[in-house]
């Protein structure tokens, strides 16, 4: 009779224990977050909360204008012969000072120009002296393309024959007189005087031409004539 007691008190134990077990699984199955279904896994991706990667923003493109009277200094990269260059020719050249306007530099040293011939003289003999003008007609900035400038003409006209040829016929008389005077007097000075000024004009009539020539490198000013616009692209 005891036993059975005993067997029944067991069996109840182990029914108790069996009841807690599976009350325990339960409540750990009930805490666990259920997962999310498809569509909710792509609302949260296309959400405002997923990461975007950050847009590169567009250089800033800023317009400068050079007044009309800004000086350019140039240097030349081609020979202008006023007895081989022809009027209307282009020229290259050269930007030999920063263009700096408002504080912002335009167009650095180096920065290409060119320009054209506008007007050439090809020296004559005794009364024809050369002459040579030039101006600009573009300039390439710091960024982008050439612009399309006007400028005040630069100009060079070679001194007259004239003066050195009369210096030459004066000279040559000078002589004449001195070996006159020493060879025979006053009559020797007379006659000396003038083979020698008639030797002195000979000698002028036959001076070679005396034209301008401006080789690579040569550094000339120019200035706007008219206000220009560059585009410069900031950063």
């Amino acid at each position: 009779m005891q036993r059975k007691s005993m067997l029944g008190v067991v069996g109840v134990c182990l029914l108790a224990l069996f009841m807690a077990g599976c009350q325990s699984g339960n409540q750990q199955t009930e805490s666990q977050p259920s997962a999310p279904n498809e569509g909710e896994t792509g609302a949260a991706k296309s959400g405002p909360a997923a990461p975007q990667k950050a847009r590169v923003a567009a250089p800033v493109e800023v317009n400068v204008t050079a007044p009309a009277g800004t000086e350019l200094s140039v240097r030349l990269n081609d020979t202008i012969d006023t007895g081989k260059t022809q009027p209307g020719a282009s020229f290259a050249g050269s930007l030999a000072a920063a263009l700096v306007v408002d504080g912002k530099e335009v167009a650095p040293v180096g920065s290409k120009v060119t320009g054209k011939v506008t007007n050439v003289v090809s020296s004559g003999r005794l009364s024809t002296p050369a002459e040579v003008t030039l101006a600009l007609t573009s300039l390439t900035p710091a960024s982008g393309g050439p612009v399309e400038i006007s400028t005040t003409a630069w100009s060079q006209k070679a001194t007259s024959h004239k003066t050195r040829n009369l210096e030459m016929g004066g000279g040559g008389g000078g002589a004449g007189a001195l070996i006159g005077a020493l060879a025979g007097g006053k009559k020797g000075a007379l006659i000396g005087g003038l083979v020698g000024a008639g030797g002195g004009t000979g000698a002028a009539a036959y001076t070679g031409k005396k034209e301008i020539v401006l080789p690579p490198e040569t550094q000339l000013a120019f200035k706007l004539s008219a206000p220009a616009t560059f585009t410069l692209k900031g950063k």
